[in-house]
């Protein structure tokens, strides 16, 4: 049975938490593939959040830059605007926040501001600065496997000797570069980056063999909500399945994700993924 890895640094009642992690999304932002738009006002922003809170999220990812494909980058300060305010009410009313940004500048903002967790899509290599800011802080941080920018991703899902062998190495490589860079190895999440550069079979490898990602030996995260391909699976001569009916499917990855290890999930809905996490870990707790 595969065991829970949980990061070096988190506030206790997360590190207490002896079952995978909910993550529930907040994007303020205009664009985001889900909800761009939605909770663009702060006090939209808080009550979402808050809501997805009593639903039961442990954790809440506040991002302010689209990484939806194709999506162009923003300016530093129009970040800087959109996260902060939420981060700071929201941590202020006792809610574990981690802020999802590629921006060293935007991640120590969102530290002063109260998030306990960096999220860093680009796995410290959109910004060179930031894995020597977290060489500083107790905090710890998520390096997602990353190929490039938004509007180039598409071009770099090809994955020659297969996408498990080098997604795997690819994550140890940024692991290394991070260590070396003087981060706490026990202070680091990985990511295996599902649609990002990846085509819909590179993404259904990856979660086929969630368990040797974890036997790297670090925490996990997932984040499968929503995306497309889940929408090209469940899709019919029309199309795709928009957006709002994925949440289903999500709800499945969600389980397997728990019971092969995953300390994390990403989700844009929070209540039917702890139903999910909880049932996952009372399949594992009869396995054992």
């Amino acid at each position: 049975m595969p065991s829970l890895h949980v990061p070096v640094g988190l506030p206790p009642s997360l590190a207490s938490t002896h079952r995978t992690v909910v993550m529930a999304v907040l994007n303020v932002t205009p664009d985001s593939f889900s909800d761009g738009g939605q909770f663009l006002h702060v006090d939209r922003a808080i009550e979402r959040a808050v809501h997805q809170v009593n639903l039961g999220a442990d954790l809440v990812d506040v991002g302010g830059e689209s990484t939806r494909p194709g999506a162009e980058r923003i300016p530093v300060a129009e970040e800087l605007n959109r996260v902060l305010p939420v981060i700071r009410t929201l941590s202020e009313e006792g809610v574990a926040v981690s802020i999802d940004t590629m921006r060293a500048a935007v991640a120590e903002a969102a530290l002063e501001a109260g998030a306990v967790l960096v999220n860093d899509v680009s796995g410290g290599l959109a910004d060179e600065a930031m894995l020597p800011l977290m060489s500083d802080t107790d905090v710890p941080m998520v390096l997602m496997h990353w190929r490039g920018h938004s509007t180039q991703m598409h071009l770099r899902a090809v994955y020659p000797a297969g996408v498990v062998h080098e997604v795997t190495d690819e994550l140890c490589a940024r692991l290394d570069a991070a260590v070396a860079a003087g981060v706490s190895a026990d202070r680091v999440v990985l990511d295996p980056g599902l649609g990002f550069a990846k085509e819909a079979e590179h993404n259904w490898a990856l979660l086929q063999s969630l368990e040797a990602l974890v036997g790297i030996g670090q925490p996990l995260l997932v984040g499968a909500s929503r995306k497309r391909f889940l929408g090209e699976l469940l899709g019919d001569d029309q199309g795709p399945r928009p957006v709002d009916g994925r949440d289903d499917a999500t709800l499945a990855v969600t389980a397997l994700s728990a019971a092969a290890g995953a300390w994390c999930v990403r989700v844009h809905d929070a209540r039917g993924n702890v139903d999910a996490v909880r049932v996952a870990q009372s399949w594992k707790a009869g396995r054992a």
